[in-house]
């Protein structure tokens, strides 16, 4: 009787010390963030994915955007009520630049604004940011542009984090970075 005791105490703590193990190993966070490459298409999948089953906001900082399955995207969303704002480096995607899809994602009604340039000793910068917030709580980041070249040719990461202490940083930056930046006109 005493062996049997025994050894359901040390099944039980073997159970126990398994969800211990599994709690504070970093396993417990990757089910909150996903990992992609290119060259590949699955981070652009992952990105329509995330516009396609969002609800109510879509907020996006990024500096180059000449995507059109993702401007599609986009637009689709704003139809089905997704609040929808695009902060874009104001000279990459200037008029002069024939691939972007500013005037595209304009002429569909999409809130877009070009960022303020940091002036930086001589020079002004970038807005170089390249992120997504999806309905406050979902953030996409990484060095992928939303653009139709980076996923064929170029080595790109993007982070998918599902976390909504991570998305409230990431929206407290993109809500400063707004409130500077100047309306993009049709």
């Amino acid at each position: 009787m005493y062996t049997m005791l025994l050894l359901q105490k040390k099944r039980l703590t073997i159970i126990f010390s398994f969800f211990i193990v599994c709690f504070l190993s970093n396993s417990v966070y990757a089910r909150d963030i996903e990992v992609y490459f290119t060259p590949s298409f699955e981070p652009i999948d992952k990105i329509i994915s995330l516009i396609d089953h969002s609800k109510r906001s879509i907020d996006v900082a990024m500096y180059s955007f000449t995507s059109r399955p993702l401007a599609q995207s986009l637009i689709n969303a704003k139809k089905r009520g997704v609040k929808v704002r695009l902060l874009l480096d104001g000279e990459w995607n200037s008029p002069k630049n024939k691939y972007s899809k500013v005037e595209y994602l304009l002429k569909n009604g999409i809130n877009i604004r070009f960022a303020k340039a940091h002036k930086y000793y001589d020079r002004y910068g970038i807005m170089h940011n390249k992120f997504a917030i999806f309905d406050d709580k979902i953030v996409e980041t990484g060095s992928l542009n939303w653009t139709a070249q980076a996923p064929k040719a170029n080595d790109e990461n993007v982070l998918v984090i599902d976390r909504v202490d991570i998305a409230n940083v990431y929206k407290k930056q993109f809500e400063e970075l707004w409130n500077q930046a100047l309306p993009a006109k049709e």
